[in-house]
């Protein structure tokens, strides 16, 4: 600790104060801090508030001399969360905490219409993010002692003290998606150093003029002169169409069904406009256009709505848009009647279209597929042409839309040569009902100035020769394996197929993750006369093969990043188990790794055991960004846990620390991570377009198709690879001219499968100039004879239905084997929700508050439900109000069915492949325990 460093410390002391609550980092001063001053810290805030404990917290801190108190601050703002706090302290430069400033005024004047307007349960779980763990636990609490205002005051107090960049935006996302009133109170420029507060008289509460607009970044430089602008222009300025863009939308114009390949990059999203626009025009006075453009993604979806909203409503047509994000509480059937434009993901149209909301394609004249390659076996969009189809080739009367597809490359399946590539393509162009794939070929010249296709390098790296730290993993795996074996060894000729077939499986691989998911399936239906004993085998095995996972996943991470974030992995996830149940099998293998923990901590920190992968991608970025200091970066890999290791090292490093990383990644849940929410990903595109101290981009495949990024002239494929079409995209991204794309692997054969896209992008190519020389006569042929006989194919499958299987079966706890109730006791809620009537099932069940809580069409979500035996607690659906009825809404995943007269045992992983007979929902069935149940049990699990 210098001088200068201490002064520093005292002379920003003030946002120290605003920001810190020091209760929640004192665990991680005790080498610093005496008990009896940890106590008079925390009896500070008990009594006087967060603010004057940090007051006292930075006199006892300043006042230290003992050696390395700084860095244990700094250390200890770390793992408690406050990295803004951090960032700032570390580097001296409070800029971005200040801006929050206004922010935070804002918020105080606004707080009592806050606290009585917002329910803190609803929006918490989309703005937790930009608040610490123990707040968000603290505003639960709040919440369910003392009453959601309580709850709301709490959560300003939190707000009043993040010190993320991004939360004044983020909780204007969660109001709006929550369509909050306080949202139109809430309002915030996009890029805060643009808002300037009004001078605010005492009696009279004015808020700040804002807009957030997500807009999309121009694949080509005409669509918007300003990428990285803050301000929104007042008014719309009409574009210049380039000529390579005029002849892709011409056929389209002409009425012909089009499949528009172009490289990413190009302009493609405004050449959809233009055929929009010409669309829509073309229809005589008292006839009207009505367009349909299908998103895959709900980040792309945003990002098209906003563009074509943009660019029509200035002509006074009307834009809107459904996403799976928005449906709940919106009338498609409204929506597409009421609007000229509607831009979809296409799975809300499947659902129309089945329910009958959408009776017919001819309520629309032209439909635009983005992404359109996607057009195959049952992907929504596939679904939707089938309803096209089988309307067409059923001789209808109706009229049907014009079809659009819009893609930077068909693909080529697992075609060998040209022609296989040819008949590939002839399949895609047959799905979409399209005889003319257009490809610039007249003005090739201007197209190359605009895309630059960067230059591929292939760099193999070799793995670690020696790894001490994989093999105390490998033996720590073949313990808990031996410990699951022996289970076995008492029960004689009783066995378990998969669990003999351990041997042979490689550590750390996607293979033993697949025997891990086949044991659990195997020990669902596994059974014994004696079924206590059933159940406590079934846990047990439950309980090794997912320790097995979470080592498996450790050393995938330690594959590809440190050992160190390895072992954070591990440590991470058993402190959660000891916080939970803790059982005797779980006290024993926790009890194993922390008798290694010391040595692989150890071997984790020592530099020599440094990744050789990391070792390149350090030079990559190094040597890239000395020859190019504005380098923008799109890093691409596997998996969200190597999105976090990555993003943890690239932050540490001090070489590469200056990148400050952002990240991307899905949405959905794996086993081991909850996904990005919606407004996460919008805040992080938005974060990357607009600022330029964000340097790199860490992404999985979420930003790869479609999403536009801002322009990267450094791509890099870290052990990421997959089709050609996957290929063409991530390339894609690097669209400035100087453009590089690096696949770094230390797998031979991952660069072999590289090199073969390259040569099916070359086939792609020749197989599409074949087909552009066809007459087009003989084209419409070819594809119509392919849609009869798909048609065929489809129609014999549809007709062979199951038999409904009426025979009594039970349902059994997939994890304790626990009787839960019959089928005869199982009631359809809606097609698609199934409940149990049967009065003995509530005694089965415990309950838990939902995280979050959600009310659709007639249902309100409350809680989750779980198998009511202590020692299992197994999840098996939610707790939802129909109406007046309070019900249970079970999920078959989660539970085995028994045949009551054989007593064989099946798993179904999803309701339709359970083919029993399903009574409707009646009402007069429901006892009155159902009208005005408590949710029970819910203390019990918090």
């Amino acid at each position: 600790m210098t001088a200068e460093q201490r002064r520093n410390l005292h002379a920003f002391r003030d946002y120290v104060r605003k920001i810190l609550d020091p209760t929640y980092i004192l665990s991680y001063m005790t080498p610093w801090f005496r008990d009896d001053v940890v106590q008079h810290i925390q009896a500070k805030k008990n009594n006087k508030g967060p603010m004057e404990a940090a007051s006292l917290f930075l006199q006892v801190l300043l006042e230290l001399q003992e050696e390395g108190w700084f860095r244990g601050f700094l250390d200890a703002l770390q793992q408690a969360g406050y990295s803004g706090l951090y960032e700032a302290i570390e580097s001296w430069d409070f800029q971005k905490l200040e801006k929050l400033e206004e922010y935070r005024l804002l918020l105080k004047r606004l707080q009592p219409e806050f606290k009585t307007t917002i329910n803190p349960e609803d929006i918490l779980p989309e703005i937790s993010g930009c608040l610490l763990n123990q707040e968000c636990e603290e505003i639960i609490q709040i919440s369910s002692n003392k009453g959601l205002m309580a709850g709301a005051e709490k959560m300003v107090e939190c707000l009043l003290r993040s010190d993320k960049e991004n939360w004044p935006k983020t909780l204007k996302l969660a109001l709006e998606k929550e369509e909050s009133k306080f949202s139109e109170l809430w309002m915030v420029e996009k890029g805060a150093e643009n808002v300037q507060m009004k001078d605010l008289e005492d009696d009279e509460m004015k808020t700040l003029d804002v807009h957030i607009v997500y807009k999309e970044e121009p694949e080509s430089q005409n669509l918007s002169q300003n990428s990285c602008s803050s301000e929104v222009p007042p008014t719309y300025s009409p574009l210049k169409p380039r000529n390579y863009q005029l002849e892709l939308a011409l056929p389209a114009q002409k009425g012909k069904n089009t499949i528009i390949c172009a490289p990413t990059g190009c302009g493609k999203t405004f050449v959809s406009l233009l055929i929009c626009e010409h669309h829509l025009k073309k229809f005589p006075q008292g006839r009207k256009g009505k367009v349909v453009v299908f998103a895959v993604q709900v980040p792309l979806y945003e990002q098209q709505k906003s563009v074509f909203s943009e660019y029509f409503e200035r002509f006074g047509y009307k834009v809107s848009g459904i996403s799976g994000e928005t449906a709940d509480n919106i009338s498609v059937e409204q929506i597409v009647e009421n609007n000229d434009i509607i831009i979809l993901t296409p799975q809300i149209l499947v659902n129309s279209l089945k329910d009958g909301t959408i009776p017919s394609l001819s309520i629309f004249t032209l439909m635009i597929f983005d992404e359109c390659h996607n057009t195959n076996k049952h992907h929504p969009y596939n679904m939707i042409m089938f309803h096209y189809l089988d309307q067409k080739l059923g001789g209808s009367s109706d009229s049907l839309p014009q079809v659009i597809g819009l893609t930077a490359s068909v693909g080529v399946g697992d075609a060998k040569n040209t022609a296989e590539a040819t008949e590939y393509i002839c399949k895609l162009c047959a799905s979409l009902d399209t005889a003319v794939v257009t490809t610039v070929r007249d003005n090739l010249e201007e197209l190359e100035e605009v895309v630059y296709k960067p230059q591929k390098f292939f760099r193999k790296v070799e793995s670690r020769t020696t790894d001490r730290f994989k093999r105390i993993i490998s033996q720590l795996m073949a313990e808990t394996e031996a410990l699951a074996k022996s289970i076995f060894e008492e029960l004689g000729t009783v066995t378990l197929e998969n669990l003999s077939r351990i041997q042979n499986r490689n550590f750390g691989t996607q293979k033993y993750e697949q025997w891990i998911i086949a044991v659990q399936k195997a020990c669902m239906v596994f059974q014994m006369p004696d079924k206590e004993e059933e159940s406590r085998i079934c846990k047990a095995l439950f309980l090794y093969t997912s320790h097995l996972r979470k080592y498996n996943d450790a050393l995938i991470i330690n594959e590809d990043a440190r050992m160190k974030d390895a072992l954070n992995y591990l440590k991470n996830f058993f402190k959660n188990v000891r916080a939970a149940g803790f059982d005797a099998i779980e006290q024993d293998l926790t009890q194993r790794f922390e008798e290694k923990l010391l040595e692989l901590e150890g071997i984790s920190m020592d530099p020599s055991n440094e990744n050789a992968k990391l070792k390149d991608l350090c030079f990559i970025l190094q040597e890239e960004y000395h020859l190019n200091p504005e380098t923008r970066t799109i890093l691409f890999v596997k998996t969200r846990a190597l999105v976090d290791a990555l993003k943890n090292w690239i932050e540490e490093n001090p070489k590469l620390s200056f990148l400050k990383p952002g990240i991307l990644t899905g949405r959905g849940r794996t086993n081991q991570t909850m996904g990005m929410t919606l407004p996460a990903q919008k805040c992080a595109l938005d974060a990357f377009r607009t600022n330029r101290d964000s340097k790199i981009l860490i992404a999985t495949s979420v930003a790869d198709e479609g999403i536009d990024i801002a322009q990267c002239n450094l791509v890099i494929l870290y052990e990421y690879v997959g089709n050609v079409i996957k290929m063409i995209q991530t390339r894609g991204r690097g669209r400035a001219r100087g453009s590089k794309c690096f696949l770094l692997t230390s797998n031979a054969d991952v660069i072999e499968k590289e090199k073969l896209n390259i040569c099916q992008e070359k086939m792609m190519n020749e197989s599409i100039s074949r087909l552009q020389g066809w007459n087009e006569a003989v084209f419409k042929e070819k594809i119509h004879q392919i849609q009869i006989q798909e048609k065929l194919i489809r129609d014999s499958q549809g007709k062979v239905k199951p038999v409904v299987d009426k025979k009594n079966k039970k349902l059994l706890c997939g994890k304790c084997k626990t009787f839960a109730c019959y089928t005869a006791d199982i009631r359809v809620v809606e097609e698609c929700h199934f409940t149990v009537v049967r009065d003995a099932f509530r005694e089965c069940f415990v309950t838990k508050l939902h995280p979050r809580p959600k009310k659709f069409g007639s249902f309100d979500k409350k809680a989750k439900i779980f198998c009511a035996r202590k020692d299992c607690l197994h999840d098996w659906g939610i707790h939802m109000k129909y109406k007046t009825f309070e019900i249970p809404v079970i999920k078959i995943e989660s539970f085995v069915v028994e045949d009551v007269a054989t007593g064989v045992q099946t798993l179904y992983a999803k309701w339709k492949d359970f083919n029993f007979e399903k009574i409707p929902f009646d009402a007069a069935e429901m006892s009155p325990w159902a009208q005005d149940l408590n949710l029970q049990g819910v203390d019990g699990l918090e």
